[in-house]
Order: C-alpha cells, then structure tokens, then sequence
C-alpha cells in the first residue's frame, strides 16, 4: 500500500465515534476507498493475524462483515456467537473473559448488552478492542460505513440534509451517526415519537456544533432531504412491552411516500428492518441499505489494516 499517514491508528482502540477527530474520520474513509479492488482480489496483508469476535448479542452484518474483511486481508478468524456456549454461562466476567480471549487473537471485536462494555474490555486487554456495539450507547464503525456510503452516494458529507428517523433513544447507530454527522456542516433533522427522542448527552453535544432541527412528523421534511435514515423501533430495548406498542410502525416509507422525495435522494438504513422501509422501495434508486452492507466490509477492512498496522 502506498498510502500514507501521519496519523496514529496502530493498536489503537475503536471505542466511540468522539474519540475520533474529522481529520482522522476523513482519512479512515480515504482509506476504505483503497479497499474496494482489495475486497475483490483478496491481499495477504494481514496474514499470520487473527481476529477474535466476541458476541453477546445477535448479529449478522457486523459480524460477518468483520468475518468477511478479516478473510480478504488474509487473516484468521476466532470467536463467538453465542454467549451460551462459553464459561459467561458459568460466570465468568467480561474483564476475565477479555483477559483469556487476548491470548488467542491480535485484535477483538466485541458486541454487548450493556453500555460501557467496550470502555471497560479495553481497559483490561492487551490487544486493541473494536466495539461492535455495546448496549444502547454507540456503535462507531457503523456510523464509519454510513459516513462512507453518504460519501459514496453524495460525494460530499458538507451541505446536506440529513434526517435521522424512528428510535433515535435507544438506536445506538444514530447516537454514533449523529456525533460524527457533527463534525461537518450538515443540517441534522431528529425525526422520532416524543418517546424515542435523542438522547439528552448527544443532543446537547451535537447543538453545539451544527444545525439540529426535532420533529415528529417526517412528510413535511422529506422534500428538503438529501439523506433518509431510517431506523427500526426496537422492541427488544423497550422495558415495558406496552410503551413499544404505542410507536411500533409509526414511520413508513413507500411509494407514496417518495412522491415527494427529490430524485436523487438516498434511503440508508443500518438492517434489519421490520416494516419501517417497504419492500417495493427495494428497487427505487432511493434504496442503497444494500450497497451499505458491502461498504461495511471495505470500511471494516480499513480499520482492521489501520490498527493492526498493515498500513502505516
């Protein structure tokens, strides 16, 4: 690879989007640009090194595209999918469990429940840690690919109108979305039930930086956007089954709906979906959801190379 940086990302963990600067996002997305032939012919860059994902909750596009951009680099895989299945059952902590899986693996990708997981594992590993989404907190290398498909599709992130739409209090994408959306000039609409607004802390940081417009009616906006993002109501995060009740399908995008949309207006989603976005949109020029999960391979395949150090 001939690219080169200033910037530090060797051994680096990847905990929260705020711990990034815009220089260093920016130089991130350059770099997963490097990575699309790469994702196709394969590179034996980061060969002789393994990666150990480590899931305490469900997943299938973080895991297997960090699975995915692991095999492309030309490393080795460890892990879990499953919780149930490993000494956590038998009571085990995070920090000991972290502790024994550093022992087999030169980097971590770690998903779990509860918000602060990923600050607390990297305290006591050894070897660099990858939050892949801790609770209802952040999930920084998914606003990485979003960042990069806005990108892809836009070819600015400066200037736009970008609305965030559906569970925007417990949607840990949008929380790291909206903090990397504020280190540029976006005017961001938070579109959601009052019941699911942004969270105060990451509300309050992004004011500070950039134009923050709430709404819970999303029709009278949509002319204006440039970017959709849609997010699913996520019952599994609700303490009380009746409150999600209330807001399950409150936001729905179809045909009818894009009648107003502009033409080259792009419809993003993280996945899975459960009836927010119609299967009809699918074949829209709007729909790229899709193309957002190739992006998360080449974006995952930029971090995995820019801290284990196979780019200098």
């Amino acid at each position: 690879m001939c690219l080169v940086s200033k910037l530090k990302f060797k051994g680096r963990d990847i905990i929260s989007i705020r711990d990034f600067t815009r220089k260093e996002i920016d130089y991130i997305l350059k770099t997963a640009s490097t990575m699309e032939p790469i994702a196709k012919s394969g590179s034996n860059m980061l060969q002789r090194k393994t990666l150990a994902t480590i899931f305490f909750e469900p997943s299938t596009r973080t895991r297997l595209s960090f699975e995915a951009a692991m095999h492309k680099l030309g490393g080795s895989i460890v892990g879990f999918a499953e919780a149930e299945m490993t000494s956590v059952k038998k009571g085990e902590n995070l920090a000991d469990t972290i502790r024994v899986v550093e022992s087999y693996a030169d980097i971590i990708v770690l998903r779990h429940p509860l918000e602060g997981a990923g600050r607390l594992a990297a305290e006591f590993a050894g070897v660099p840690i990858l939050n892949g989404g801790s609770g209802a907190e952040e999930h920084p290398t998914q606003a990485l690919l979003d960042l990069y498909t806005i990108l892809k599709e836009k070819r600015k992130i400066d200037g736009l109108n970008i609305a965030l739409i559906g569970d925007l209090r417990y949607g840990r994408t949008v929380h790291s979305l909206a903090y990397a959306l504020s280190l540029y000039e976006v005017k961001l609409h938070l579109v959601s039930p009052e019941s699911l607004q942004m969270r105060r802390e990451v509300l309050e940081t992004i004011k500070e930086k950039i134009e923050v417009v709430q709404k819970t009616e999303l029709e009278k906006i949509l002319p204006k956007m440039d970017i959709l993002y849609m997010t699913r109501i996520q019952k599994e995060r609700f303490p009380d089954p009746a409150e999600y009740a209330k807001v399950k399908g409150i936001y729905n995008i179809n045909l009818e709906t894009l009648k107003n949309a502009k033409k080259d207006m792009t419809i993003l989603h993280p996945l899975p979906r459960v009836g927010e976005i119609a299967p009809e949109v699918d074949e829209t020029p709007h729909a790229k959801y899709f193309q957002q999960v190739w992006n998360g391979v080449v974006t995952r395949m930029a971090l995995l190379a820019l801290v284990l150090g196979a780019i200098k």
